[in-house]
């Protein structure tokens, strides 16, 4: 089976399973593992921060970063194809009490300055006003798109010249360095915290970190224990993390491997297919006839896994454990597989 459904379903490698079976640990409650306090402190150097914590989701990180930034019932500005928006239950409701107020950014998933600026809702009597805006980069919705950093700048310096902190959802963040060739913290300067993921393009089985200035990280500490998100002797799973570090350089196989998918797809009758930036490659295929579920079902007879990512939409995501060799079999597969 070749799996393109996401960048989540690597397994970790050999190296990462060492690294965990001989890990040091302690009581991370109590700050004393210390393999999370090494996670921690190399993860708030790669992304220019002053400290950052261990968390098991993307999702918790992102959903802490809201409760911290924030106060009950303000408005928090999001893109509205955000994943923090679409794909995580309604937590910013739920988890911080915050109403949210939806931004169009465009093909890019990027609003700009002058959207911000008409979004913002000042606080009086009458409104809670604006608590947070979140950006993403990549942004998955949008067929992981790479914002370069003076967009995200100028759409950051909108929202904290009206003393809105920003949160940048950088699950794949790292795609997005790699993919302008740039230094991660050339895009993370430009906000006040940032979660990216281990679990995804980087290989590590679990985990996700949360960074910004110290003690933003601190309140963060106690909101993960809220969320019941405190951890143990948990450095069994933050040493695979250390080692996921440390594939950065290999993201551009993906992309590569995601161009090379990309441009076998166009070949297939029906296919209308968006040009990848990095490692996600959207897939449009109203007008093979097939409704989407038909097509995943099909490629699914032929060891081909992908997902569903709208009505007439797929979306193929390539990652560490796809070879090349795996790209050049899945492309006749799609094609015998809409072709039936």
């Amino acid at each position: 089976m070749i799996d393109l459904r996401s960048d989540t379903v690597t397994e970790p490698d050999e190296a990462m399973r060492e690294a965990s079976r001989d890990a040091a640990v302690g009581d991370d409650v109590y700050g004393e593992d210390p393999t999370v306090n090494d996670l921690e402190g190399r993860a708030a150097k790669a992304v220019g921060k002053e400290a950052a914590l261990f968390v098991p989701t993307g999702t918790m990180g992102n959903q802490i970063a809201a409760h911290v930034h924030t106060e009950p019932g303000q408005e928090a500005l999001v893109e509205r194809k955000s994943h923090v928006y679409k794909y995580e239950l309604g937590g910013l409701a739920q988890h911080a009490g915050l109403q949210v107020r939806t931004v169009d950014g465009g093909a890019r998933g990027i609003p700009t300055p002058q959207q911000i600026e008409s979004a913002y809702v000042e606080e009086d009597l009458h409104r809670p006003g604006t608590g947070l805006c979140c950006l993403e980069n990549t942004h998955n919705a949008r067929g992981g798109v790479a914002i370069a950093p003076e967009r995200l700048e100028a759409a950051a310096n909108a929202a904290r010249e009206r003393d809105v902190p920003v949160h940048l959802d950088g699950a794949r963040v790292f795609n997005a360095a790699v993919a302008l060739d740039v230094s991660v913290t050339e895009i993370t300067q430009h906000v006040d915290s940032v979660m990216f993921c281990l679990s995804k393009g980087l290989g590590a089985p679990i985990g996700s970190m949360l960074a910004g200035p110290a003690e933003f990280v601190e309140r963060a500490r106690r909101t993960r224990k809220l969320f019941g998100g405190g951890m143990r002797q948990v450095g069994v799973v933050a040493a695979p993390g250390l080692r996921a570090l440390e594939n950065v350089d290999d993201l551009e196989t993906d992309h590569e491997n995601a161009r090379v998918l990309a441009e076998g797809l166009r070949d297939v009758d029906g296919f209308a297919v968006q040009e990848p930036e990095t490692n996600i490659v959207l897939v449009d295929v109203s007008e093979t006839g097939l409704d989407v579920d038909a097509v995943l079902e099909c490629l699914r007879e032929r060891d081909v896994l992908a997902t569903p990512f709208g009505p007439t939409t797929i979306r193929f995501c390539t990652h560490r454990d796809v070879s090349r060799d795996d790209i050049e079999r899945v492309i006749p597969r799609v094609e015998a597989a809409v072709s039936v």
